[in-house]
């Protein structure tokens, strides 16, 4: 799958703040360490300031292997988000999106649904995304992730409030104060009883040889194949030689005590 975190964030407020162009603006923070490296990640705490300026630290780590997020709610003539690091261009699609649902002006009450992803990253580096390396995400693992709400109810450019899930306000600077979060599988009961799914391999491209194995989901009591070539096998992982060249639709037909599915690539399978 992606290496990306979906949120899905609502909240209602009594005077929404948001009109101003810079910082000072409600703010969703999200802060996210995706392989739970931890350790400072903001260049004012970078131990190596009594060796270079803060200015040069800025493209030596800052924001780089775990990044801030601070999402402005809503945001008004200006980006979803700033970015505090060096690599700005993570809040840009297709690497990031984000789209908001409210009717309330600045200054007014109502509630405000907001819908984004990101793309997390054990390097981001400054100089974009071919030099960058996402996050390698598995179900079960940890990674690091806290949020925090800063919240403006006036003219003023302090906050008037800040709430922070971590209950360390360090976490927005340093990953290992963030809360540990599994990737946990979707739970039983949002799923269908039985989901048909595979993958395939090239084993030989030259002689058209294709490992295809089977990824459905549930109590799975028999499988049939059809490579679309007129051939079919009724094993769950077969291997199977097309003669001659093609572009192929192949299904997978499951049956189970639950039920019956079936899932098709549609030219995903080509043989020379």
């Amino acid at each position: 799958g992606l290496n990306r975190l979906y949120f899905l964030y609502e909240a209602y407020d009594d005077y929404w703040d948001f009109k101003r162009p810079g910082l000072t603006n409600d703010i969703f923070e999200v802060v996210v360490d995706g392989d739970l490296s931890g350790g400072p990640f903001i260049k004012t705490e970078n131990e190596n300031l009594n060796l270079l300026p803060k200015s040069d630290l800025h493209f030596k780590g800052h924001g780089t292997h775990a990044q801030n997020y601070h999402v402005f709610t809503p945001a008004h003539k200006k980006d979803w988000a700033m970015i505090w690091g060096n690599a700005p261009w993570i809040k840009d699609f297709p690497h990031a999106n984000a789209a908001y649902d409210y009717s309330f002006k600045h200054g007014e009450s109502g509630t405000l649904r907001l819908e984004f992803y990101i793309t997390v990253y054990d390097h981001a580096d400054p100089r974009g995304p071919a030099l960058s390396t996402q996050s390698q995400f598995e179900e079960n693992d940890l990674i690091g992730l806290s949020w925090c709400i800063l919240e403006y109810d006036n003219e003023e450019d302090r906050f008037h409030s800040f709430m922070n899930l971590a209950h360390d306000t360090e976490m927005i600077r340093n990953a290992s104060r963030l809360c540990a979060f599994r990737l946990a599988p979707l739970e039983a009961r949002f799923r269908a009883p039985l989901e048909a799914n595979w993958s395939f391999s090239n084993l030989q491209n030259d002689k058209r040889l294709i490992a295809f194995q089977d990824q459905s989901y549930g109590d799975v009591r028999s499988w049939h194949w059809d490579f679309g070539d007129g051939s079919t096998s009724t094993e769950q992982h077969p291997i199977h030689r097309y003669a001659s060249p093609g572009e192929w639709v192949v299904t997978l037909s499951i049956k189970g005590p639950e039920g019956r599915d079936r899932h098709s690539k549609v030219w995903d399978v080509v043989t020379p």
